[in-house]
């Protein structure tokens, strides 16, 4: 064979591998794009969840409150004792279950009650106002009443949840630090439990 028919032949065969590896190639470039949204796609489901766990657990807490089941939680009698804030935030965290990390060290309670009606609750801001969601600071309530017999109430529970995905966090993030405010509320009138009320 002459050098001529050696090279032609070499060349026929760099023609035919030519196009093997682009596929590597091109999903080398595609596949940090790639894996990245679907980290984002998987923490926005996950959130999702955990927003509606957080939610069901405000509501399951708002029906013991609300009919007095919170008035005497513990003991019987004259040595009857309300339910505690901490024992709220347990059953709440008891509902959400696994999708709230160290919900019971995390998790803000807010409870503000008003015996004249709805139209006289008053409820705060729970961040600060800034025009940048991502520098907005929550500001934790400080109040835990739980009412008395025919009182609207206001539950309120927070949450802090730590973005991980670095680059949906511009989509996900409503919090300094690179957090996102979960939120669960619910607002009702007590039933009237104590003897002889009349809503």
């Amino acid at each position: 064979m002459s050098i001529r028919a050696r090279y032609r032949a070499f060349r026929a065969r760099l023609r035919a591998d030519s196009q093997k590896g682009s596929a590597a190639i091109e999903f080398a470039f595609i596949a940090p794009i790639f894996f990245t949204l679907l980290l984002g796609i998987f923490e926005s489901a996950i959130m999702y969840f955990s927003q509606a766990a957080l939610q069901s657990g405000v509501s399951s807490v708002g029906r013991l409150v609300r009919t007095g089941q919170t008035a005497c939680y513990s003991g019987s009698g004259a040595s009857c004792k309300a339910i505690t804030e901490d024992q709220l935030k347990t059953q709440i965290c008891n509902v959400a279950g696994a999708l709230l990390p160290n919900c019971l060290t995390k998790l803000v309670l807010d409870m503000e009650t008003s015996p004249s009606g709805f139209g006289s609750v008053t409820v705060p801001p729970p961040v600060s106002t800034n025009a940048d969601p991502s520098k907005q600071t929550f500001i934790a309530p400080d109040k835990f009443d739980l009412g008395s017999s025919c009182s609207v109430v206001v539950v309120r529970a927070y949450y802090q949840w730590p973005v991980v995905t670095p680059v949906m966090s511009w989509f996900l993030v409503n919090l300094a630090g690179g957090n996102h405010l979960m939120t669960g509320a619910t607002a009702f009138r007590n039933e009237p439990y104590a003897a002889g009320a009349v809503c």
